[in-house]
């Protein structure tokens, strides 16, 4: 088996997407992409219906072959290669177990077509349950687990074949909110245990923050950025990016020179914006602009605020809640504030061309 490729930085490449088109009829899915996922990373492919990530991770799987470029696997080209010549192994969002076999049964099936014999799938199977925990359910049937412990299932099943890249497609988009956010960490940490290069495609933006060495974020068949989740929601290099990785306050044109006197588009993410008293003084560095409350949306953890300043510029400001609990907010809809934040913390996005909404 060829090696590893080498990456600049030293790392190895356990998948190259190189110049990758995928063509429908008329419909350009996916369009000259180039993707370098290293060995041993969580890498994720985040994106708004329609953006082609999820054609990008059936490719990789082998369910569809490029119009144009080529695949790479740990150095071996499987542009043209079927899925089971493939190591790479797939986990979908319905799980597609076997509702009349045990979850034992259903977690060796892989090894029962590979020939692999009756004392080592046993032994496997155990090593497998217990990695997601379920060993004390071997026994049962699908039917009888809930939708969590059915996800884990799946990705036992997968990983017990010892593939060198686990595919997961939207594993966890069934799954009740409290259960998903239960599952990241749990995910995250199989990952880190077994060490095997995990490419996750998910829409979910969170999620994607949540699990990833590494994001990639798609739209209209190509990517708008690649980098940690940290470097592409602090520093968008898109106005896509920074919209769509959660909410931000985007300054172009008019407003961003109004405001920042600058003719380059700016990004202000909500968290980073303060509600102040009016009379109160504006410290050094800090841009001090009068509004008024338009709505304030009570959320649990934290307060969301919409506010319109006097030059007609309207802001998210969010503050957590952090204080003692009170029956009444301090800040309500209709009263006068001064929105602040510091000058740094208004990052310039070096690309902002328009672009279209997601579906």
């Amino acid at each position: 088996m060829p090696h590893p490729t080498p990456h600049a930085d030293g790392a190895d490449i356990a998948v190259s997407v190189q110049g990758v088109r995928k063509q429908f009829g008329d419909l350009v899915a996916v369009n000259e992409l180039d993707i370098d996922i290293r060995a041993g990373e969580f890498f994720s492919m985040l994106g708004p219906s329609g953006s082609g990530k999820t054609t990008v991770l059936r490719m990789i799987a082998g369910f569809e072959e490029p119009s144009a470029g080529k695949i790479l696997l740990h150095g071996a080209d499987v542009t043209k290669s079927a899925p089971f010549d493939r190591e790479v192994n797939t986990v979908f969002q319905d799980y597609a177990l076997f509702p009349h076999l045990t979850i034992a049964e259903n977690v060796a099936y892989g090894l029962k077509v590979r020939g692999v014999g009756k004392a080592e799938r046993a032994a496997r199977v155990t090593e497998a349950l217990e990695q997601v925990q379920l060993g004390h359910l071997a026994e049962r049937r699908p039917s009888q687990l809930s939708g969590g412990q059915r996800q884990r299932i799946a990705l036992a099943r997968a990983l017990i074949l010892r593939p060198k890249v686990l595919l997961l497609d939207e594993p966890l988009g069934a799954l009740d909110k409290q259960l998903r956010e239960q599952m990241q960490f749990e995910l995250k940490q199989i990952q880190r245990e077994v060490g095997i290069t995990f490419v996750f495609v998910t829409h979910d933006q969170e999620e994607a923050l949540t699990l990833s060495d590494r994001v990639a974020v798609f739209n209209g068949g190509k990517i708008e950025q690649v980098g940690s989740p940290r470097e592409v929601y602090e520093f968008p290099q898109t106005e896509f990016v920074a919209r769509f990785l959660g909410i931000t306050n985007f300054l172009a044109g008019d407003a961003a020179q109004r405001i920042l006197g600058v003719g380059t588009a700016h990004s202000v993410r909500p968290e980073r914006v303060q509600l102040a008293d009016p009379t109160a003084p504006a410290e050094s560095g800090t841009v001090a602009l009068p509004g008024s409350v338009i709505e304030a949306v009570y959320a649990g953890a934290h307060t969301r605020y919409l506010v319109e300043t006097e030059g007609g510029v309207r802001f998210i400001a969010e503050k957590q809640n952090s204080h003692t609990p009170h029956l009444h907010p301090s800040i309500s809809r209709g009263d006068t504030v001064s929105l602040r934040f510091a000058r740094d913390h208004a990052v310039a996005v070096p690309s902002a061309a328009a672009v279209p909404a997601a579906a």
